[in-house]
């Protein structure tokens, strides 16, 4: 059993164990996020941090977040959990009136599968942000 909490990043154990949690499952692939920009997630079993989420206001499209991170633990994986993060996400979205949440995912395809089952479509954005193999993911919300 999991439970999915937004948690106060001006608290600093909540920022180490977000940066914990990022070096954990993203190694050196990706730049640690500025925890204090946002709303981010932590997933509990029990009393221990699985997994992290995060969303911005985006800067890529009009009135909607961009869902920087999201990070399960290896041992987790398989258990929906990256779905669950991207409900709670998109929930927030929904509630502060966003039209819609975009991302991208690079060489990653279990992230593009669980993209695609949450809904999601590719697109192509006007000025890509990632790599030049990257790909751009939205999901309208209205």
């Amino acid at each position: 059993m999991y439970r999915i909490r937004i948690v106060d990043t001006s608290d600093d154990d909540i920022v180490d164990t977000l940066s914990d949690l990022h070096r954990l499952t993203f190694f050196d692939a990706a730049v640690m996020p500025q925890f204090e920009l946002g709303a981010w997630w932590l997933a509990y079993q029990g009393d221990d941090a699985v997994a992290f989420a995060g969303v911005l206001p985006s800067t890529h499209v009009r009135n909607g977040g961009y869902f920087s991170r999201v990070g399960v633990l290896q041992r987790h994986w398989g258990r929906g959990l990256q779905r669950r993060m991207m409900r709670v996400v998109e929930a927030r979205g929904r509630r502060i009136g966003w039209g819609s949440i975009v991302s991208d995912t690079t060489d990653n395809p279990v992230s593009a599968n669980n993209f695609i089952q949450a809904g999601y479509r590719l697109f192509e954005p006007e000025a890509p942000w990632a790599w030049s193999h990257s790909l751009y993911w939205r999901k309208l919300l209205r």
